[in-house]
């Protein structure tokens, strides 16, 4: 046994005897390349993108010619995503949010308009001389006046056509001359977790046309919304959940997929230090009849039960047979949580911790299809049919359908 290194003085006369010969071979090497290459780049030996990038160094009269010192590589990094963002992105606005502040006579001096805020925008139909915009209700909540910056920084002033709280969506319109691009509606029924998703908007109010991208991390997520504050969830958001960065001043921004289509509007995020990259976007299924309802009647008319109610899933299964005493057979439903004295649920007789698991014949195993039954299949005055389990027991009640206040 001896060290690694002890034979290093043997190697080194080893090394004299073979090295003076082997540059020699390396120099006779070179020359034979250099005399032989002017006839191999002639021939057709090589491969078509080797004789091209050869051409680009001859000049005009087919002499060599060395590349001026100031020159650059340029490399084409052109991708399906660069593509897309580049065709969406002039479809992608900023909204700025101008509130006025002062007395009446400062008003009617017009000195007292500042920004409140701002957020981002999509421009989703230009027809008869008009643009149309679909922003998030808390991007121009309170405005006096709304401004759409385009994206070659032109500022047009907008017209609230309507705002819903609940959805967390308005619709403005513009005039619509400037306007050169609106974006392709896609469908968010069929988006899968992991597939891309690209994120557009203004964050900030300052980088209009900015793009994150990242993957759809969740569908069909609910989210509770308290708008006045006391503690109590006043509505379920229904929502995609992604890991593209969702800024301040994204808010109404696109939310697409790998074609280019717009598969949600940005709404949200969760905004605490231990948690990154979980945003939310409205699903573009769910704002498409929303959308459409502002911007003919400028309000949202939803047929109203009267009931806080909350998915079964999210009970742990040990109380489903314990507090709720259901049945083996029953998969799923929402609960009830609170009942408003006077409304139609109310006046059905339903009460705390009835388990609604079918509405009109159709099965509901959640929030989401309760939702979808209600306002997509329903309308105020219509007649409602749930079946419900209270104590293991299942039971019926038919009520009216009265107009959400």
């Amino acid at each position: 046994m001896g060290y690694f290194d002890d034979d290093y003085g043997q190697e080194q006369t080893k090394k004299r005897r073979w090295l003076f010969p082997a540059l020699i071979g390396v120099f006779i090497g070179i020359a034979v390349v250099l005399v032989a290459l002017p006839g191999i780049l002639e021939s057709d030996m090589l491969p078509e993108a080797w004789t091209e990038d050869a051409e680009t160094v001859q000049d005009e009269n087919g002499n060599g010619a060395q590349p001026e010192s100031g020159d650059y590589v340029s490399v084409n990094v052109s991708s399906q995503i660069t593509d897309v963002v580049n065709n969406v992105s002039p479809a992608v606005v900023g909204v700025i949010n101008i509130q006025r502040q002062g007395d009446y006579w400062q008003q009617q001096d017009g000195q007292q308009q500042t920004e409140a805020g701002s957020g981002s925008g999509v421009i989703y139909k230009n027809t008869d001389g008009n643009a149309y915009v679909i922003t998030n209700h808390h991007v121009i909540q309170g405005a006096d006046t709304v401004e759409v910056v385009l994206s070659d920084d032109t500022r047009i002033e907008a017209e609230i056509l309507g705002s819903d709280l609940f959805s967390d969506l308005a619709v403005l319109q513009m005039n619509g001359d400037q306007v050169k691009d609106t974006i392709e509606m896609g469908t968010s029924e069929n988006i899968k977790v992991g597939e891309p998703a690209i994120a557009i908007g203004n964050p900030l109010g300052m980088f209009l046309g900015s793009v994150t991208q990242g993957v759809i991390s969740g569908t069909q997520r609910t989210i509770p919304q308290d708008f006045n504050q006391d503690g109590r969830a006043d509505w379920q958001a229904e929502v995609i959940q992604t890991d593209a960065a969702i800024n301040p001043g994204n808010s109404g921004g696109a939310l697409i997929n790998i074609d280019g289509q717009l598969i949600g509007i940005n709404s949200m995020k969760i905004n605490q230090e231990a948690v990154e990259g979980i945003g939310f976007a409205i699903p573009i299924d769910t704002a498409r009849p929303i959308v459409d309802e502002l911007e003919q009647t400028g309000q949202v008319t939803r047929p109203y039960m009267g009931v806080e109610i909350y998915s079964l899933e999210e009970v742990p299964q040990t109380e489903w047979s314990s507090t709720l005493n259901l049945p083996d057979e029953v998969e799923g439903g929402v609960y009830v949580w609170t009942v408003e004295p006077g409304t139609p649920a109310d006046q059905a007789g339903l009460t705390r911790l009835d388990v609604i698991t079918t509405v009109d014949g159709e099965e509901v195993m959640n929030m989401i299809d309760l939702r979808k039954i209600l306002y997509q299949e329903k309308e105020v005055g219509d007649s409602l049919t749930v079946t419900f389990y209270r104590d293991g027991q299942q039971q019926e009640a038919t009520f009216e359908l009265v107009e959400q206040r």
